[in-house]
């Protein structure tokens, strides 16, 4: 069968610093657009992208976490939309869509489709099954309602809250009854936390010299309920608020995913003396979720109770950069790649 050009952005060496686009290059392979008879593989071409802060880890060369490192030399891979174009696998048919782990490139020959989740019609933007409907999305609501066990009226304060997660988590908070506060890296982010995504308070955490005066300004009563994407300095800050009884999502680490020695805690008395649970989760352990997290959202989305903001780039030539762009806050919302237009 004839062969076709297939643009990838291929990783070229594992890094111990924050990621930047020349840690990527643009390069152009053939490629079949039939899967092999017999394989139970997919061939498909691939529309959005999603940039997500865990593939920095998968930049390292460390085979301790709970997904492998990328292969240098090879295209990168991550969470997608794509449209099946030839399927040796009864669960996928030609021109059908579906939501799930993929290559950054146009098209990928998927041997053993991982995370998948087929896309039905509706009015919902196609790229949102990368970000609101997607991995992000179901994270926020899995780690609201599962690890922080939310009741109306507490205090809730959420770290990158105009991010991927945080924007989600903050606007659920609010559905539920509570008083949410979240932080950011400029004026423009805060500006939408509270006037796009409802929170009742937003702040700057780069224009303030004492995060832990910081959040005694927006907590007087004390935090019930910190959802953590960043770690550090702003962890450490929430420990010294937190209420008794308190709860803590550990959800990301972004301000210390690109260091080679990263910072320690310093306040974790503060678990023993005010009786705080702080516990890490992954989304893919709640996919018995899933569902009820698809009709729940859906619902507020068509409601107009959810808003969701994305950051979109076009083209895989812009994915390197906007990779890279996650690590020092360039982006604005969820970060997604447009491949093609369909």
């Amino acid at each position: 069968m004839e062969e076709v050009d297939n643009k990838q952005v291929i990783f070229k060496g594992y890094i111990e610093r924050p990621p930047k686009e020349t840690d990527m290059e643009i390069k152009v392979s053939k490629i079949k657009l039939r899967a092999p008879k017999g394989s139970g593989a997919i061939l498909v071409k691939n529309l959005y992208l999603s940039c997500d802060p865990y593939m920095r880890g998968r930049m390292r060369d460390f085979q301790g976490s709970y997904i492998p490192p990328f292969v240098p030399g090879q295209a990168l891979e991550g969470f997608g939309i794509y449209k099946v174009i030839d399927s040796e696998n009864s669960d996928f048919k030609p021109g059908d869509l579906f939501s799930g782990l993929t290559g950054w490139e146009e098209y990928s020959l998927i041997c053993r489709p991982q995370q998948f989740r087929k896309i039905q019609p509706d009015n919902i933007p196609l790229s949102y099954h990368v970000g609101l409907l997607g991995m992000p999305g179901f994270t926020a609501y899995v780690g609201f309602f599962e690890v922080c066990s939310p009741k109306k009226g507490e205090y809730v304060f959420v770290s990158a809250a105009s991010g991927a997660v945080g924007q989600l988590v903050g606007q659920l908070a609010k559905l539920h009854g509570c008083h949410v506060v979240g932080s950011a890296g400029t004026s423009q982010k805060v500006d939408l936390i509270k006037n796009k995504l409802g929170f009742d308070e937003a702040f700057n955490y780069k224009e303030e010299l004492d995060l832990d005066a910081t959040l005694k300004r927006y907590f007087p009563q004390g935090i019930d309920i910190y959802f953590d994407n960043v770690g550090g300095e702003m962890l450490d800050a929430a420990l010294l608020n937190m209420r008794i009884n308190g709860r803590i999502a550990v959800c990301g680490a972004v301000s210390q995913q690109s260091l080679s020695k990263p910072q320690g805690i310093h306040n974790l008395l503060s678990l023993i003396i005010k009786s705080i649970k702080m516990q890490g989760f992954l989304q893919h352990n709640y996919l018995h979720l899933y569902p009820r997290f698809i009709e729940h959202v859906i619902n507020y989305y068509k409601q107009g109770k959810i808003f969701y903001i994305e950051d979109m780039n076009e083209g895989l030539e812009s994915a390197p950069a906007a990779l890279a762009g996650l690590f020092s806050g360039k982006n604005v919302g969820k970060q997604v790649i447009r491949v093609v237009s369909e």
